[in-house]
């Protein structure tokens, strides 16, 4: 039997338009809910071991974002534990974009991915393991459309109320990395910045927003099709119940700072995107925001503030955008964080990339960045 190709697993998609070759394949990605988006893929290479595996994706002109590919390189795994980046050339003009990805396989099976996943299992592993720490509660905010639970991890004993969530978009798995990250770091009795935070505040950490598009294998939707993060001027529990839990959950506690992880597929940056056009906003807000940068550059070498997302203009935020929305709601602090598909300019490291490892390193930077803020007189 020859090499073939699968993806009926968690957070599988890929489809096989034809067999190229022994090793060959040329494959296409399985659009979102709403037929809108694609650009996650994760799938399995069986029965290539040492030959060179020539996996060419094609129709990605016509992805959620074209750009995000000159300059990417997929993830590959044969133990679904260690991630590397594979030699891998975007040709935008061959069959209306194509990635080519060429690895010879050590092992019978290979996994490749946009970047590395995040499993369901590991998600629940995640949860259980830090419901056991001393002075965590685990709590379930809500269910997804189709019944999953929209977990909640809280602790700390402080004044501030401190939301912290990802996974909105399902596909930016490096999120929830990073939520892997930071609820490590906040029950470890060595980090610090932990315990002072936990003194300084009461944290609700909600590591995975959209639990049914991370099973589907899709990039930015639910099951409905809906993109969360233009949901959350007006959730509704038939489109959007994910947002509609966790937005009702922010109103029983209030809101002083809230930060929601993401990934961007198209800069090869770590940034952070803030509120500066919600109406009304004050002074106030905005210094603290930049404050907290100011603070992560110091704690982090891969954040930047250089580059990162034009703000909008004064009174044009859009409100159904999270951190827009909880700025103008509680007029607190908000921030969006973003991490790279690509390897990271600011530090390259091209074997691996953009990576869970460091995704979880910048979650601890973040925390201790929260913790130097907090300890800061108000204004």
């Amino acid at each position: 039997m020859g090499a073939s190709i699968s993806s009926a697993f968690d957070s599988g998609n890929i489809r096989v338009v034809r067999q190229d070759g022994p090793a060959a394949f040329t494959l296409a990605i399985a659009r979102d809910a709403g037929g809108e988006f694609f650009q996650w893929f994760h799938f399995r290479l069986a029965g290539a071991r040492g030959q060179e595996a020539v996996l060419r994706i094609i129709g990605l002109n016509r992805s959620a974002y074209p750009l995000g590919w000159p300059g990417y390189a997929a993830r590959v795994s044969a133990d679904r534990q260690r991630w590397r980046a594979a030699p891998t050339a975007f040709d935008p003009g061959v069959e209306d974009g194509t990635l080519t990805i060429r690895v010879v396989p050590e092992s019978d099976l290979l996994w490749v991915a946009y970047f590395a996943p995040y499993s369901i299992e590991r998600h629940h592993d995640l949860v259980a393991r830090t419901a056991r720490a001393e002075g965590v509660t685990a709590r379930v905010l809500g269910t997804s459309l189709e019944g999953r639970p929209i977990d909640c991890l809280e602790m700390g004993e402080g004044p501030r109320e401190v939301w912290i969530y990802a996974r909105q978009h399902p596909g930016e798995t490096m999120a929830e990395w990073w939520m892997e990250g930071a609820l490590e770091a906040l029950v470890d009795p060595g980090f610090a910045a932990g315990a002072r935070l936990r003194h300084l505040a009461r944290l609700h950490l909600v590591p995975n927003m959209n639990p049914d598009g991370a099973c589907r294998g899709y990039l930015r939707t639910n099951a409905a099709g809906a993109n969360l993060n233009r949901e959350w001027a007006n959730p509704t529990a038939a489109r959007s119940p994910e947002v509609l839990a966790v937005r009702n959950a922010m109103d029983e506690t209030g809101v002083d700072f809230a930060l929601d992880v993401h990934g961007d597929e198209a800069l090869p940056h770590v940034f952070i995107a803030g509120f500066e056009g919600v109406p009304g906003v004050t002074e106030a807000q905005l210094r603290g925001l930049e404050r907290y940068k100011a603070l992560l550059v110091a704690h982090s070498p891969d954040f930047q503030t250089r580059v990162g997302y034009p703000p909008s203009a004064p009174g044009k935020a859009n409100l159904a955008m999270s951190t827009n929305q909880l700025a103008s709601r509680f007029g607190c602090i908000a921030a969006t964080l973003e991490m790279p598909f690509k390897d990271c300019d600011d530090r390259p490291m091209p074997e691996t990339q953009w990576s869970p490892e460091r995704s979880k390193a910048l979650a601890r930077a973040c925390l201790a960045a929260l913790a130097d803020l907090f300890d800061a007189p108000r204004d």
